[in-house]
């Protein structure tokens, strides 16, 4: 005879415990689907909030982004601190503004071919060169003006009608793309069009060394370039572990401390010197003549005695 399981004789014994049986199982499938049904919402819950999350941090590193990697413009600078705070060297659009306002409208400008289009765009005067460096000889007579001594280069000044001369220094900031890191690409243009006025060694030690110190060549510690960056430069100390004059860039203090100007006066220098701006004087009505000593052919009349 067929083996009963154990639960059929039960039910049999108590007929109820059918109704019984299906009600626990009823019941048991009930807490499970509410068991399930309250799952759902709190996985959905915990998947929003780490989607949440992730698009905040996203949105973080996206402005960090753009306000660090994305928005750095050549004209604004920043620098930082220890403690990790900005400083905004403002000082490309001080000198800019300060040439719209301060320079009748005809004014021309001399300097190097990198800041044409700026000065042209951000202060409206006319430039010699700019950023389009079509003109090659054009751009070596600046090159020439500035390697030439002040006399050498007011003369070329004066036959392109020059009326300023803007030069950028980075000796007090520290600033690495200032024009006397770029002055020897000027002195090898002048002299590729203008060789036997300038010649690149003349400003090298005989060594063989570019330096703005004493041991500097004078060449270079007389020429105009040289002149307008340090100038009152060797007054000023920056920190009292260095001497006066120290260009914190070079890293070396300067060989020519006692610059004057002839043919230029300072017209403005911004606040971290980072932008130089000269006038050039207009000539003289008449020439300076030196002192000489009046010579004459013309002797004394000789006296006679008589006897």
């Amino acid at each position: 005879a067929p083996v009963e399981d154990s639960s059929d004789e039960d039910d049999k014994r108590n007929p109820g415990n059918l109704y019984d049986k299906a009600g626990k199982v009823r019941k048991h499938v009930t807490e499970q689907e509410k068991t399930e049904e309250g799952l759902g919402p709190n996985i959905k819950s915990i998947v929003t909030m780490l989607m949440l999350m992730l698009l905040m941090m996203f949105a973080v590193h996206c402005t960090w982004v753009t306000s660090n990697a994305y928005s750095s413009p050549s004209v604004v600078l920043a620098s930082y601190n220890h403690d990790g705070t900005r400083n905004i060297l403002d000082d490309f659009r001080e000198a800019y503004f300060w040439l719209r306002q301060n320079t009748d409208e005809h004014a021309r400008v001399m300097s190097w071919w990198d800041y044409g289009y700026q000065i042209a765009g951000m202060a409206n005067r006319t430039t010699l060169v700019d950023n389009n460096t079509w003109n090659n000889s054009h751009i070596a007579l600046v090159g020439k003006a500035m390697s030439s001594n002040e006399t050498a280069a007011y003369k070329i000044m004066r036959s392109l009608d020059v009326d300023y001369v803007l030069v950028i220094f980075g000796g007090v900031i520290g600033y690495s793309g200032d024009d006397i890191n770029k002055f020897l690409w000027m002195v090898r243009i002048a002299e590729g069009e203008h060789p036997k006025d300038i010649r690149e060694s003349d400003y090298f030690t005989p060594q063989g060394e570019f330096r703005v110190d004493k041991a500097g060549s004078p060449t270079l510690l007389n020429c105009l370039m040289y002149k307008m960056s340090y100038y009152r430069f060797g007054e000023m100390q920056l920190d009292f572990r260095t001497p006066p004059g120290f260009d914190r860039t070079r890293n070396a203090e300067i060989g020519n401390k006692d610059i004057k100007f002839k043919h230029l006066e300072e017209a403005f220098t911004s606040e971290h010197w980072l932008v130089r701006i000269y006038k050039v004087k207009a000539p003289d009505n008449r020439e300076t003549l030196d002192h000489k000593p009046r010579v004459t052919n013309i002797f004394p009349k000789q006296k006679y005695l008589s006897k």
